[in-house]
């Protein structure tokens, strides 16, 4: 067979182009969702913070989690709870951010391995071939890793919005510039600084319409359509 295989490939790459426009509208939904009821967004944020702690207490208590990875995922998530001091702003230059991206990725390794190395058999007749019920399943690990490793980094990150143009204070973390709504206390935010205040793009956002602006301009450049997005020397 020739074409059969070839049709196989081009479904291949169709479904995957339509799962990525697919990821990419919705990060794009959630980051405007979470632009517009911050307030909103932050008490979700942090009660999904609490669930996924005790979430994880529970599963040292009875399904003998090891002890020490139980602490560093509970201690990783009072980090991220820190990126919620300023919400949605985040400077990525933060050191509290910088430590919770390492977090995310020394969880997901750590786990990982821990979950790569079952604990041996535990039934006694070595011909049984029943499941074991002492080793977590392929559902049950994947559903791990997405509620209690990845689901609050993810939240994050579409929730969060890099603030390029908010300078602290001195002897304050909030920023009092005019794009900032803490311009004085108890004074309410400026027109102007309402306006300076949208200007802060999600995370999620930003990378879809960076991505989009890429792949516009390569199209352009390589002639596969026209627009004015191409730059003129």
């Amino acid at each position: 067979m020739w074409v059969l295989p070839l049709v196989g490939y081009l479904g291949l790459i169709l479904g995957f182009g339509f799962l990525t426009l697919a990821i990419a509208s919705g990060l794009y939904y959630l980051s405007e969702l979470v632009e517009e009821h911050t307030v909103l967004a932050k008490k979700l944020l942090t009660r999904m913070i609490y669930a996924v702690m005790v979430l994880q207490l529970l599963l040292w208590l009875f399904d003998s989690f090891p002890l020490g990875l139980s602490i560093l995922s509970i201690l990783s998530h009072v980090v991220y709870t820190g990126n919620l001091r300023r919400f949605p702003i985040v400077k990525l230059t933060d050191p509290l951010f910088i430590l919770s991206c390492f977090l995310v990725l020394i969880n997901h390794y750590l786990w990982f391995r821990h979950f790569s190395t079952p604990p041996p058999r535990t039934n006694y007749y070595p011909y049984n071939t029943g499941r074991d019920y002492s080793i977590p399943t392929f559902t049950e690990i994947a559903s791990y890793f997405g509620l209690c490793v990845w689901l609050v980094p993810f939240a994050l990150f579409v929730s969060l919005s890099a603030g390029e143009n908010v300078l602290p204070s001195m002897g304050s973390e909030y920023a009092t510039g005019e794009g900032s709504s803490f311009i004085a206390p108890g004074q309410e935010p400026s027109a102007s600084a309402s306006s300076a205040k949208k200007n802060n793009v999600g995370l999620a956002k930003a990378l879809v319409d960076g991505v989009r602006d890429w792949v516009g301009e390569t199209g352009e450049v390589m002639g596969f359509w026209r627009g004015d997005r191409v730059k003129r020397f």
